[in-house]
């Protein structure tokens, strides 16, 4: 790999690279205004970066409400993708979200991303309900998943 991967919390400064992620991510991607929110107004939220020397790389964010984690958001940029960094970020997360009194934690993920599904089933994620066209852009159904911590 060459150079360090480091996870640290997310600040402000982060989202222009973090919005570079999220573009090359998702159909949907969130906006600048959605992440200010979140790391200055959201007293539940907690985000963590995953960076390569000085580029951001992944991140993942969740909301934390009592004793129950929501897991918002993981990507990796699709040139690093395939090398275990998604699992570690999320690993990573799962650590930083129990250490806050965390015991349970869910998210949804699209019903066709079986790379996802099968990411969260091999950290003992199992399947809950279906939110049926959760998904604004093509109206797909989420399959909501969880884990006890």
């Amino acid at each position: 790999m060459g150079n360090t991967l480091t996870y640290r919390l997310m600040n402000v400064n982060d989202i222009d690279q973090v919005l570079e992620v999220e573009h090359q991510s998702f159909t949907l991607p969130w906006t600048r205004e959605a992440f200010i929110n979140e790391l200055t107004q959201n007293k539940y939220a907690v985000y963590l970066v995953l960076e390569e020397g000085n580029q951001i790389i992944g991140y993942c964010g969740a909301w934390v409400v009592l004793d129950e984690a929501h897991i918002t958001n993981i990507a990796v940029l699709p040139s690093h993708r395939g090398k275990g960094l998604g699992e570690a970020l999320l690993v990573k997360m799962i650590e930083t979200v129990r250490n806050m009194g965390a015991v349970s934690a869910t998210l949804e993920v699209r019903v066709s991303n079986t790379a996802a599904k099968s990411l969260y089933k091999k950290l003992g994620f199992q399947e809950g309900g279906i939110r049926k066209s959760y998904y604004t852009d093509n109206y797909e159904d989420a399959l909501v998943m969880w884990v006890r911590l």
